[in-house]
């Protein structure tokens, strides 16, 4: 028997359990569409709805619209990827408790033939502050996604008012991920993109990854209950139930065993103990 086999039977069992004064059948997942895009979700999620009989119905959005939608009682579960926001999302009383649950990182991407000569930069602020001093198009998602987010925090490190360049090398979609990479592309610009969604990404057309490695470009995931207390008609226990299965042996197994062409796209991380 696999690692993972074993910790979906000793899961099952400690799951059933738990959810036996479940109150409702359903649970809305606020997530981003690197999760939903990427396959993974389609991994997770018909393996803990078959133990639980929970259905999990996913709203997948940009970071920033998924943390208003769970704000709004929207949701009861959140699931993003931008760690001072989802503190402070936890701090103002709209959510109950923030785990750690996976991380991967964010790369650059851009024309194989790399007209910004980026590729030997590893320094991430010096990468992307030679893309703007070449003038070579850059292109950004614009939507207030974690992927945009750690985007304008790179800038702001780097020194670059970008919001001054828009519409000149500086390029915005509004849009999420798998367009902004087809826009990109199309343009001939370069991109911050989180790893899974360019492994999974079908059109590549010799674009490739030219900046990765720096420790800033990591790409943290955390999931969080939505406060029954400000929005009583959150499922406060089967959502729970759902963030302890994944934060648990079984979940955290199945993130690390979901790969793309054998690559692994997600490291769980929910047991380790944070500096």
């Amino acid at each position: 028997m696999t690692g993972t086999l074993k910790a979906l039977v000793i899961g099952m069992g400690v799951l059933v359990g738990s959810l036996a004064n479940a109150a409702d059948e359903f649970i809305v997942l606020q997530s981003t569409t690197s999760t939903r895009n990427s396959g993974l979700l389609d991994a997770l999620i018909p393996k803990f709805e078959a133990i639980s009989g929970i259905e999990v119905r996913v709203v997948a959005v940009g970071t920033g619209q998924a943390l208003r939608n769970a704000q709004n009682g929207d949701g009861d579960v959140l699931m993003v990827h931008a760690k001072l926001a989802e503190e402070e999302f936890v701090a103002n009383g709209w959510g109950v408790k923030r785990f750690d649950l996976m991380y991967n990182d964010f790369v650059v991407v851009g024309p194989g033939d790399d007209p910004a000569g980026v590729e030997s930069i590893a320094n991430v602020t010096d990468l992307i502050s030679k893309i703007a001093k070449s003038g070579e198009v850059f292109v950004s998602r614009g939507d207030d996604s974690g992927t945009h987010r750690a985007e304008l925090g790179l800038w702001s490190q780097a020194g670059i008012d970008v919001a001054a360049a828009s519409g000149t090398w500086y390029r915005e979609t509004g849009a999420g991920m798998g367009t902004t990479l087809n826009i990109g592309i199309g343009m001939g610009g370069y991109m911050l993109t989180d790893r899974a969604s360019w492994a999974t990404f079908g059109h590549k057309a010799g674009f490739r990854i030219l900046g990765a490695g720096d420790k800033r470009l990591l790409n943290q995931y955390g999931i969080i209950l939505v406060n029954p207390a400000r929005h009583p008609r959150v499922n406060a226990v089967a959502g729970q139930a759902f963030i302890d299965w994944l934060t648990g042996e079984t979940g955290q197994a199945l993130i690390a065993d979901f790969s793309i062409a054998g690559q692994q796209l997600f490291f769980p991380n929910a047991n380790v103990v944070q500096d």
